[in-house]
């Protein structure tokens, strides 16, 4: 075992609960048991794709400086010829290819957030000064670093996006039908609507479930295509309240395994709650980034296309089906693109 990192842990963080070497947090709940009771959901065999298409949301500055990807023909040769309609040089082919690349920003479209995506100033050894901390005790600039003496950009070298892909992300989902309850206008989503929805739908959420909440803006993202206006968009932008303490609670103590949303950030980014927090005293700005990625180890999903499967489940009665999702393995970076497929 190695050196703790750490001599004081977050107040109501798990941080060592699953060993002091873990990159995995509640990802560890989904066990063979949970991946054989999200199996027992396939009853029709029906397979849902929870991806929006990667160049969506369109708009001009609606993610600041998430780009949407840019394709290109890959350069073959030094002399810059493209693999793009290329006839093989070779006598008597009739062979053709195609041969391409891509620039793409990690989270610009529907994404897997990984636990070096948000960290926190945390005094982790305790001698009064904060440092840049990630989940588990992981330090900024040793654990994830940015550039080396180099220039080289360095990355996640812990609790990188690969640690995922690694465990393979597969097991139980739970939809909570926000959409049919609040409508699209919108809403900061607080324990007390969560609580209705779950009672009315009789939804249950055990642990080691993932949870995924359908407010209906993916669908508006999908609907508006490359000409969405952050104005127009921002009309459609519910998402959980985290500002009400009882919300946070309740992803604590549901033991959920992850937490996804066909929102931009899951949150509810610059709600009520937001105007009013800011009385001059030090606190993270995202409080649920905060308590998932930086204390508990839940992986967030991000701009999920749920519209599709949500309508289905509700037309069936049901809530649960299995997700099979995980993330590119790309070392060490800190998001990517998740092609999840919902099946039941």
């Amino acid at each position: 075992m190695t050196q703790r990192r750490w001599a004081r842990r977050p107040e109501g963080s798990n941080w060592g609960d699953f060993g002091e070497d873990d990159q995995l947090g509640r990802l560890n709940l989904l066990t063979p048991d949970k991946v054989r009771e999200g199996a027992a959901e396939v009853r029709e065999g029906l397979a849902f794709c929870l991806s929006l298409p990667l160049d969506l949301p369109g708009g001009k500055g609606f993610l600041a400086g998430r780009k949407p990807p840019q394709l290109s023909p890959t350069v073959w040769s030094e002399g810059g010829e493209e693999m793009f309609n290329k006839v093989s040089s070779m006598p008597n082919s009739l062979d053709v290819f195609c041969d391409d690349q891509v620039t793409l920003c990690l989270q610009f479209s529907t994404q897997w957030d990984a636990f070096s995506h948000a960290g926190q100033f945390f005094d982790a050894d305790g001698d009064g000064e904060p440092e840049i901390v990630y989940y588990n005790g992981y330090r900024g600039g040793e654990h994830v670093v940015g550039r080396d003496a180099r220039g080289v950009h360095q990355g996640a070298l812990k609790l990188g996006i690969d640690t995922f892909a690694e465990r393979t992300i597969q097991g139980r989902a739970v939809m909570i039908d926000v959409r049919s309850y609040l409508g699209d206008e919108w809403r900061a989503v607080n324990f007390d609507d969560i609580a209705t929805i779950l009672d009315r739908d009789r939804v249950v959420i055990e642990p080691g479930d993932m949870v995924c909440l359908h407010t209906g803006f993916a669908d508006k993202v999908l609907a508006a295509g490359a000409d969405a206006s952050p104005e127009l968009l921002g009309r459609y932008r519910s998402g959980v309240d985290s500002w009400d303490p009882r919300v946070l609670a309740w992803i604590d103590r549901s033991g959920i395994a992850a937490l996804i949303s066909d929102d931009l950030a899951v949150e509810a980014v610059g709600g009520d709650g937001a105007q009013t927090c800011c009385d001059g005293a030090a606190r993270a700005m995202m409080p649920l980034h905060e308590l998932c990625l930086f204390k508990l180890g839940i992986p967030l999903g991000e701009l999920w296309q749920l519209g599709p499967l949500a309508k289905w489940l509700r037309a069936n009665g049901r809530s649960r089906f299995l997700l099979t999702a995980p993330p590119l393995r790309l070392p060490r970076a800190v998001g990517s693109p998740a092609n999840a497929v919902g099946t039941v």
